[in-house]
């Protein structure tokens, strides 16, 4: 699917679309597992800490945090609590060189011709912006989060939620038909469509993503590129 007039913002989701997912499901996931007890007994005054733990037992009364957050874990569940705790763990691994984050190679020469040529670029993922960040800022290639204008996560709404979208819109006062989203989650995808946005699927064989029948499909950021128009895409 073609269009006459390019994105002028593009929209990225990060585990599988610009991370593979074996980086947050092999790599990220256990650390914070394994990290979680000892963060929340030497950090438990930090306000982040308390706010966390408070929300947790709100949303699970009566269970032991620690044992709903493992819960949690154990469901990959997009909840507010858990992924600020998470975050916290990646920002002491990063800080102490254990973690380093993984892209997809296409991913940083992509949106740096993007960038360069006026696109705006920003971030929405179900991880805290501050986790975005963390994995953005600790790459191979150094600290890329300057490409990026904004970061959105579940402070806006869930992904498969279309009023989050129009949050976004809201909040940016970007135009809906300016905005390309781009996904490995075709529920994603639906939700941003509803809400007036261009989406394209991407579909990484290396995360054994299943192409939908609905929404353009690219295997890359530059194949999704040249479906819109982008410029910079002419390297896959």
């Amino acid at each position: 699917m073609s269009v006459s007039t390019p994105p002028r913002v593009v929209l990225l989701d990060i585990e599988g679309t610009t991370a593979p997912i074996s980086f947050v499901h092999t790599v990220l996931f256990p650390y914070a597992r394994t990290h979680l007890p000892r963060l929340i007994e030497e950090r438990r005054t930090d306000p982040v800490v308390k706010d966390a733990l408070a929300e947790t037992e709100r949303l699970a009364p009566g269970v032991p945090p620690l044992e709903q957050l493992e819960r949690w874990m154990n469901e990959d569940a997009k909840v507010a609590p858990l992924k600020a705790l998470q975050g916290m763990a990646w920002a002491e691994g990063y800080k102490r060189g254990e973690l380093l984050a993984t892209l997809y190679p296409d991913v940083i020469p992509t949106l740096e011709a993007w960038a360069h040529a006026g696109i705006e670029l920003a971030v929405y993922s179900s991880g805290s912006e501050s986790a975005q960040k963390l994995i953005y800022g600790h790459t191979a290639q150094g600290d890329v989060t300057p490409l990026f204008s904004r970061f959105f996560d579940l402070r806006v709404g869930g992904k498969k939620d279309a009023e989050s979208y129009r949050a976004i819109l809201r909040e940016t006062g970007w135009q809906n038909d300016d905005v390309l989203f781009l996904s490995d989650v075709t529920a994603e995808l639906d939700a941003a469509a509803q809400a007036g946005l261009r989406v394209c699927q991407i579909v990484r064989p290396e995360d054994g993503t299943v192409a939908g029948s609905i929404f353009p499909v690219a295997g890359t950021l530059p194949e999704a590129g040249a479906l819109f128009g982008l410029p910079g895409t002419g390297q896959a």
